[in-house]
């Protein structure tokens, strides 16, 4: 789905029921970043968050820690633009190519949520903090 051509329609169930939702009624999603191809993050949907996202063209995700739906960027202003959903040739997994708001998206300050590397037996951070977590949210992750 190219989200420029999305209407403000729900998605219909024969598109919803396409996917296949884990026993919690949530799929996998894998933001990248439209541009770069970096991949930025993963987070969970469940319908609902997929029906926002497509609507309101901006990531809605299912936050499995609050239990509610969370519109990414609420508390750091990091909004992701949904340029594209895709899913999966199973579709157990959906990906969206986003435009990342501020160029964080990770809760630690750094462009992806990806920025550990394993070195032999330890994991080294090998991406810098653009922003302290502290000065976006206010206290520490």
């Amino acid at each position: 789905m190219n989200i420029d051509d999305a209407t403000a329609e729900a998605l219909s169930a024969s598109v919803l029921d396409l996917l296949h939702w884990d026993e919690n009624g949530l799929i996998p999603v894998i933001a990248q970043d439209a541009q770069t191809g970096r991949v930025l993050m993963l987070a969970w949907m469940n319908p609902a968050a997929l029906q926002c996202s497509a609507r309101e063209g901006v990531a809605v995700y299912w936050s499995r820690s609050r239990q509610r739906l969370w519109k990414k960027g609420e508390e750091s202003g990091h909004v992701q633009r949904v340029r594209a959903i895709r899913a999966d040739c199973d579709g157990d997994a959906l990906l969206l190519l986003v435009e990342q708001q501020g160029g964080i998206a990770c809760h630690t300050g750094r462009e992806s949520c990806f920025f550990r590397e394993l070195a032999g037996q330890t994991w080294q951070d090998i991406d810098p903090v653009l922003k302290d977590p502290q000065d976006i949210y206010g206290h520490k992750p």
